[in-house]
């Protein structure tokens, strides 16, 4: 008979899938829970509504506005989407690497409230499409509300994890992420999936949190800076592996130190801008 130890988990490699499997759970609900309340602040006209930053996230709306234009926005892709799109949640504009063509296929990871997926939308044109996913349901009713709402005809929002696409194989041409991947417990479950669904020579084309060294224990295990898209973020040569392994090549990851100043906003008083910084990050499906 084989013995147990007290949590009744058998020793060795079940115990330790099981107890991450937990750890992931209890991160994911973290941040859905975190990001419900962005969204149902944002409803009701108020700012984040929580303690985190909330990736920039201001108690006045209007900063939103100035984040975004400080992110690498112009002023008309802000009067291009719908009111309440655009939650202050980015770290940059992965828009800014695309290329977008009309008649592509886009799916944008954690769409939020669809800011990023509408001016996606323009450029696709009414031949192609964009998918957003997230896995948050008040952000998806959201983002569904906003597209009704400017009668876009091209996009869908689909309640999902980003571990788990609810997209078919080779179906997209172009992934966009902003300031999402960083949050997943399992980055490389993550870009499996995006290789998965992009088409051959498919693009990766994301903005994140990159770390450029090691964080401390108290900083990696703060819920409220990784909930706030910072806590999560990989070390750059990690993330460089995970994309390697995923199968993707043309890898080219662009960090941007001048991200430091608004991460610092982010988290005033804890020194977190001292290990990470935004960077774009570009991968093709071969």
């Amino acid at each position: 008979m084989t013995e147990q130890n007290p949590t009744g988990c058998c020793g060795g490699s079940t115990c330790d899938t099981e107890e991450s499997a937990t750890g992931a759970d209890d991160i994911r609900n973290q941040v859905r829970d975190s990001y419900a309340k962005v969204a149902e602040a944002s409803n009701q006209g108020q700012g984040c509504g929580v303690e985190s930053s909330c990736c920039g996230v201001s108690a006045d709306l209007d900063i939103n506005t100035l984040n975004s234009l400080r992110l690498g926005y112009s002023e008309a892709d802000l009067a291009a989407t719908p009111e309440g799109a655009d939650m202050g949640l980015g770290c940059g504009n992965p828009r800014a690497i695309t290329s977008l063509q009309a008649g592509y296929t886009v799916v944008d990871l954690g769409s939020g409230g669809g800011f990023d997926v509408f001016l996606a939308a323009r450029e696709v044109g009414e031949q192609g499409r964009v998918i957003g996913i997230d896995m948050t349901p008040t952000m998806i009713s959201k983002a569904r509300n906003n597209a009704h709402k400017a009668g876009f005809g091209n996009v869908e929002f689909r309640l999902g994890e980003i571990e788990h696409l609810p997209v078919a194989d080779n179906s997209v041409d172009v992934i966009i992420s902003n300031c999402v991947i960083n949050l997943s417990p399992d980055k490389p479950q993550v870009f499996r999936e995006a290789f998965r669904i992009l088409r051959t020579g498919g693009r990766l084309a994301i903005s994140d949190v990159v770390a450029t060294i090691e964080l401390p224990d108290e900083l990696k295990n703060d819920p409220q800076l990784y909930a706030g898209c910072m806590a999560g973020a990989p070390l750059i040569e990690d993330l460089q592996a995970m994309l390697e392994d995923a199968g993707f090549e043309n890898i080219r990851i662009s960090p941007k130190d001048a991200s430091r100043e608004f991460i610092k906003d982010w988290a005033p008083g804890t020194g977190i801008e001292n290990y990470v910084l935004s960077a774009y990050i570009q991968a093709v499906k071969p």
